[in-house]
């Protein structure tokens, strides 16, 4: 059992929130939220991407078993603690992966190709994209847009806008960067050198200048999704500009928890913690739902 357990662990089930916000878009913008086939089919495709992001999360604690035992957080993990076997990562970094795209066949061919490239990706970050500048945070910024494509691919999407994918990937880029930004912090210049060899290309003054152009950019992209896009819920009105105040205080509020209230975790654990943030995702959540679903009925 404490094995198992420490598997589970290792496959980061906090983080699979991430999967929850990224794979679930096409299915509420498109206005399918409510048609039961299309909800389980982007929900097995929510289940198959986390399978495939724990094997992720395995294969990266195997390669960095030695460097995460100098993390003052990571050494706890199973792995480099020993509470998880070596061989046992091994044997599901194996299986998992195998038995995840088998079903992914199973579901739509399409979801397997994705699932396939996001695999394929996730290793080559593992053991090459990781180490160079710039490149490891856009690696980590298709990873997520990947999963935008799966929730879309695995059903028949008729309004979904591009914009999306836009603010998507900008988002993603937002809290790979802000990530980067809270590590680099809690460790030091030195530590973090050691822990991970990339710090050696950033420093604090670099990561604040990309997350100032990045929170930009993802507030101007979807502030022009809400005016530019075609669906046939928002064409002719500006309805979706009412939902703007909540993306940016959800940007300013992480903003705020990283540099004034002294945040150092990552991302998904903010938002597991957070109850501001939290609430305001729901409102943002609930205040589409109304305008895509409960006014046009009206």
């Amino acid at each position: 059992m404490p094995v198992l357990l420490g598997l589970i662990r290792t496959m980061r089930p906090k983080q699979w929130t991430k999967n929850l916000l990224f794979v679930f878009p096409a299915l509420i913008f498109d206005g399918q939220l409510f048609i039961l086939d299309s909800f389980l089919r982007v929900f097995a495709t929510f289940v198959l991407l986390c399978l495939m992001s724990g094997t992720v999360y395995i294969i990266n604690d195997i390669v960095d078993i030695e460097s995460d035992r100098l993390h003052p957080r990571k050494r706890n993990r199973p792995l480099p603690s020993g509470q998880l076997p070596l061989r046992v990562a091994i044997a599901a970094a194996v299986i998992l992966p195998v038995v995840t795209l088998l079903l992914a066949l199973a579901l739509s061919v399409y979801v397997a190709i994705v699932l396939a490239v996001y695999l394929g990706l996730q290793l080559w970050y593992s053991f090459q994209l990781k180490h160079v500048v710039i490149v490891d945070v856009l690696a980590i910024t298709v990873g997520f847009l990947l999963r935008v494509v799966a929730g879309a691919v695995v059903i028949k999407v008729a309004d979904f806008s591009p914009w999306l994918y836009v603010c998507a990937a900008l988002l993603a880029l937002f809290l790979a960067v802000g990530k980067r930004r809270t590590e680099l912090l809690l460790l030091g210049d030195k530590d973090a050198e050691n822990v991970r060899p990339i710090y050696r290309s950033y420093n604090l003054l670099l990561l604040d200048q990309l997350l100032m152009v990045v929170t930009t950019s993802t507030f101007l992209a979807y502030t022009l999704y809400t005016i530019e896009t075609t669906s046939r819920f928002l064409s002719n009105n500006y309805l979706a500009l009412f939902t703007i105040p909540f993306v940016l205080y959800g940007l300013f509020r992480y903003l705020y928890l990283i540099y004034v209230a002294g945040e150092t975790g990552a991302p998904d654990e903010v938002l597991l913690k957070d109850r501001a943030l939290q609430v305001d995702i729901v409102l943002f959540g609930l205040s589409f739902i109304v305008i895509l679903y409960v006014l046009p009925a009206l």
